[in-house]
């Protein structure tokens, strides 16, 4: 009897949009390995059966895990890696030695496109994060760890503020309404070398379906970086302005990418192909869905 194909998926509710089966297929047809990644949908009261079956199930490398279910699932793991504990929210699932063991790839995911300006030494970095929701704890925990000064903004400045004790380490933090960054301002930025800026959308605003993030580009100092997670569209308001604007932008899919990378090589134990093989990737991933 042929040996079962080793496979690993990814579950959330509802799961139809989820790029990830691209991602990881595309990889393991670049590098001519034998498995496949699929996508399963899992509600809230499947989660407990859906991690009992795949336990037991010696062709499973293991799953991404989206919304909603990235904190829910942790009660069912058998361990958490030290920084998925930190955040408190696990987007990867790996079967280890028999245990369930859960991971955050989100954080170092997000900070990957950075890496050439931070790459440079700077004098101070200042980060102004939209949204409070799971994906703003991975990103705010990793800012924090990169030396940002944290900006928070959230409807809910008490819950940005919470969110910024548990998770950013420093003092120099500050939480904000959100209405703050809609409206202008006439602030002078001083636009002095050594400085790096940096606008992320953590939020679901701008996404398909949502109304666009209110965020006037005037709170922004001169070669700020823009940044949205958001991944439908592609282009979002904030980006289309931000680089109308003579901004630099980074999209929502190299943090999938960067997420997906990591989860990869916990999956499969092989190095995905990267660099030039990122235009083939993103041509793929933008390519319309067959009716």
């Amino acid at each position: 009897m042929s040996e079962a194909v080793p496979y690993a998926e990814v579950i959330g509710d509802p799961i139809a949009q989820s790029k990830s089966p691209v991602i990881h297929r595309y990889w393991l047809e670049q590098l001519g390995l034998p498995g496949d990644y699929r996508q399963a949908h899992v509600r809230a009261e499947g989660l407990a059966d859906y991690l009992a079956s795949r336990r037991a199930d010696p062709a499973w490398r293991g799953c991404n895990v989206t919304m909603p279910h990235k904190q829910a699932v942790i009660p069912l793991l058998d361990r958490l890696d030290p920084l998925a504990a930190r955040i408190g929210a696990v987007n990867t699932i790996v079967p280890e030695a028999g245990a369930l063991v859960g991971y955050n790839t989100d954080a170092p995911g997000f900070m990957e496109p950075l890496k050439p300006w931070l790459e440079d030494t700077h004098l101070l970095r200042m980060a102004r994060v939209m949204g409070t929701g799971g994906a703003a704890r991975a990103i705010v925990a990793a800012l924090a760890d990169a030396g940002f000064i944290v900006v928070l903004a959230g409807r809910d400045p008490a819950k940005a503020q919470a969110l910024l004790d548990e998770l950013a380490r420093g003092n120099n933090h500050h939480a904000v309404d959100s209405a703050h960054f809609a409206d202008p301002t006439d602030f002078a930025f001083d636009d002095r070398a050594q400085l790096f800026d940096l606008v992320v959308n953590a939020s679901l605003l701008g996404m398909a379906g949502q109304p666009p993030l209110a965020y006037d580009l005037s709170h922004t100092p001169p070669g700020a970086v823009f940044y949205d997670i958001v991944t439908s569209p592609l282009e979002t308001d904030l980006l289309a302005r931000a680089r109308g604007a003579g901004f630099a932008t980074v999209d929502g899919l190299a943090m999938l990418v960067g997420q997906a990378d990591h989860a990869f090589r916990r999956f499969f134990g092989a190095t995905p192909p990267r660099g030039a093989a990122d235009t083939g990737l993103r041509a793929r991933l933008l390519a319309p869905v067959p009716a």
